[in-house]
């Protein structure tokens, strides 16, 4: 109460009535959503990521992002190469089970 901003709040009644009310208005919409609290924190830990990818790649040059760039092409054809070692699993897998 004694840093209350004297423009919003022009009366202690008036500022201590808002703080009552959106206490229980609070209270009633945690009370109606019970993850509110949860999805508000991950929002706000999403946010922060996502403002630290856009600071990150203006700060990038060209040349960083080329090298990001050929990094990604790189890891594709091993990403490949697991799929086809994988469907050649499941078709071994589903050879034996016929087996039975």
């Amino acid at each position: 109460m004694q840093s209350l901003d004297r423009r919003e709040y022009r009366s202690v009644s008036k500022a201590v009535v808002s703080a009552v009310n959106a206490y229980f208005d609070r209270s009633k919409q945690l009370a109606d959503d019970p993850y509110l609290e949860t999805r508000e924190k991950e929002d706000a830990f999403l946010s922060r990521i996502e403002d630290t990818i856009s600071r990150s790649l203006q700060s990038c040059t060209p040349v960083s992002l080329g090298g990001i760039l050929q990094l990604m092409q790189s890891a594709q054809p091993a990403a490949a190469l697991v799929s086809e070692e994988t469907e050649e699993d499941i078709s071994a897998a589903l050879d034996f089970a016929d087996g039975f």
